[in-house]
């Protein structure tokens, strides 16, 4: 009965995410992010990621009710496309697919995170870590182990199955590979905590070379093997909440086969490197980076940290296209230094959204933005991202979409 239960649940929820996804609207989002992203500029395409989804539910609209966890996970994706669409659609895409991400195992690296944290909201997963330092020695990172992939054909033809039959043809089940997301940084951070690599780039950089130099090795060892079994893939849902679309990609000598490194994006960021100089960025990252980087065919760098004094480094790196402007950098000396010849990837202040919305001050930061890039030819986009709370306010994020469209309306 409960199987019977949960094809029923997911038949219903597949005929009303096919139907969403069947309107022309989804085609001309599409369209417009794709000529964003080829240097293009349009009206910008508005995204909204990264959701505290236990503030948001509805009437139970987000309330899961099939028993089988690979059936329940499809549910969880299609009701949380459809209430996007329902109640923040900006420009999002629905796709007419119900995609089964390529499975692969991966042995660990030799360290795992070691850490103390303190939660103010238990059903929050954005919660305050302290981590404790294990790689402050060269002895300890010469511990540090290469990964190995494996790719798992087995579970993927095991899922494209249980999930086809009960979509019964409602949605095409389709297999997906996955995107390169490069930031060692991030890793590296939960292994020794942020105070002591500010620190030791400055008293012991000769350890932080081996650091990064050993990161560097461990994840293009990862993607290397990934791009040799077939588990890369061009076609991908999000570049990192952001559109993927873009012409180029894959390359035109692409044969439908293994999809290879110069057929997708690179995306990349160092976020610990929010306050260190140009010369240190340059030195301790965008060189090391480089080496996967420049493989690929376009790349798409920065997240939290701003990078308005950074640019001249990322123009020198031949295949740049996308360059993340946070809320924390100067948005015309941004837009400015980018030009025409990279996407100008604006994420909005997710404090605006946290609790009450101050209306005119989003207004004036999407103002700003808009008049900032047409002043200065850069095609660009909205992504309002890392949102930790509304304060349990789900309509913070719906408001926040109307007012960013209709503001967009006056320009366009």
């Amino acid at each position: 009965m409960n199987a019977d239960n949960d094809i029923r649940i997911l038949r219903e929820l597949g005929k009303q995410y096919a139907e969403a996804a069947a309107d022309p609207s989804n085609a001309e989002h599409r369209l417009r992010a794709r000529n964003i992203n080829s240097l293009r500029p349009e009206r910008p395409v508005v995204w909204i990621e990264e959701i505290p989804w236990h503030e948001m539910d509805i009437d139970d609209e987000l309330s899961l009710l099939c028993r089988d966890e690979t059936l329940r996970q499809v549910e969880q994706w299609l009701r949380r496309g459809l209430y996007k669409w329902r109640h923040m659609r900006a420009d999002m895409v629905l796709e007419n697919s119900c995609y089964v991400e390529k499975a692969f195992d991966s042995t660990d690296i030799g360290f795992e995170a070691k850490e103390t944290t303190i939660a103010v909201d238990v059903r929050n997963n954005i919660i305050s870590h302290h981590y404790e330092d294990q790689l402050d020695t060269e002895e300890k990172v010469d511990q540090l182990v290469l990964p190995v992939i494996t790719a798992r054909p087995d579970i993927d033809a095991k899922r494209l199955e249980h999930i086809g039959e009960a979509l019964d043809g409602i949605l095409p089940v389709k297999l997906r590979g996955h995107g390169i997301y490069y930031a060692p940084w991030d890793i590296i951070s939960r292994l020794r905590g942020v105070d002591a690599i500010l620190t030791d780039l400055v008293e012991r950089p000769e350890l932080m070379h081996k650091i990064i130099s050993k990161f560097t090795d461990i994840l293009n060892a990862q993607y290397d093997q990934m791009e040799e079994q077939g588990l890369l893939d061009y076609d991908i849902s999000t570049l990192h909440c952001t559109p993927p679309y873009v012409d180029g990609s894959p390359a035109d000598d692409y044969d439908g086969g293994r999809v290879r490194y110069k057929d997708i994006w690179f995306r990349g960021m160092a976020q610990i490197f929010g306050s260190v100089s140009p010369a240190m960025h340059e030195e301790f990252d965008l060189q090391y980076a480089r080496k996967l980087m420049d493989q690929c065919a376009f790349a798409y760098y920065g997240c939290c940290e701003p990078l308005d004094n950074k640019i001249p480094l990322l123009k020198k790196i031949p295949n740049m296209r996308k360059i993340g402007v946070s809320p924390w950098a100067n948005v015309r000396a941004s837009a400015e230094a980018m030009g025409g010849d990279y996407v100008f990837a604006r994420k909005p202040n997710p404090a605006m959204v946290a609790a009450q919305l101050d209306k005119d001050a989003i207004r004036k930061e999407t103002r700003d933005v808009i008049e900032a890039c047409a002043a200065n030819n850069c095609p660009y986009e909205f992504v309002l991202k890392d949102i930790s709370t509304v304060s349990y306010r789900p309509q913070n994020l719906f408001e926040w979409a109307d007012i960013v469209e209709h503001t967009i309306d006056e320009y366009y």
